[in-house]
């Protein structure tokens, strides 16, 4: 009878982890689809050279804001266009510099309040972006950005910033430090 328990629970486990595994690699094809031409941008690679937060780079970050705006969409069954979502949580952290270096002199002191910005400021500069995209990047840091998004998608990916923010900074999610090969 033991025997029988412990197999249904390894089952039942096997079966949640199947499960999990192929909602996650369900979510990395769509981002993958929506935004292959941001994802192999020489640019954005280059975002693996820099820390976002904890030991997560600023690359991985954007990756993770992306899966979550998805999941967040999906488990709270908000209908929102899944594209333009996916690109602007991509180029929410566009900002292109690594914003713990000391040696940066005014924006870079107080990046949260100004790296939405440049962040929009590059993106339109290498991508052409609609309004929703452009409203994503720009109100990402809201509350310190003071106007609130208007739209579902900024919405979402404001709050998938901020949870993934939590969780890389108390090292629920761990990265594996900046590199130099992109």
């Amino acid at each position: 009878m033991a025997n029988a328990t412990v197999s249904s629970k390894s089952e039942k486990r096997s079966a949640r982890w199947k499960k999990n595994y192929s909602h996650q690699r369900d979510l990395y094809k769509q981002i993958q689809q929506e935004g292959s031409d941001i994802l192999g941008s020489y640019n954005f690679r280059s975002t693996k050279r820099h820390i976002q937060h904890g030991n997560v780079t600023v690359n991985h970050h954007c990756m993770n804001v992306a899966k979550y705006s998805l999941a967040f969409s999906d488990k709270l069954h908000i209908r929102c266009n899944r594209r333009e979502m996916i690109r602007g949580a991509l180029l929410h952290d566009y900002f292109l510099y690594d914003w713990h270096d000391k040696d940066h002199v005014q924006p870079y002191k107080l990046h949260g309040f100004h790296h939405p910005g440049i962040a929009l400021d590059n993106a339109k500069q290498e991508y052409e972006l609609t309004e929703k995209e452009q409203e994503i990047i720009k109100k990402h840091m809201w509350p310190l950005t003071v106007v609130p998004p208007t739209c579902r998608e900024a919405w979402i990916v404001s709050c998938a910033d901020k949870w993934c923010s939590l969780l890389e900074t108390f090292h629920v999610h761990k990265g594996h430090g900046a590199t130099d090969q992109f």
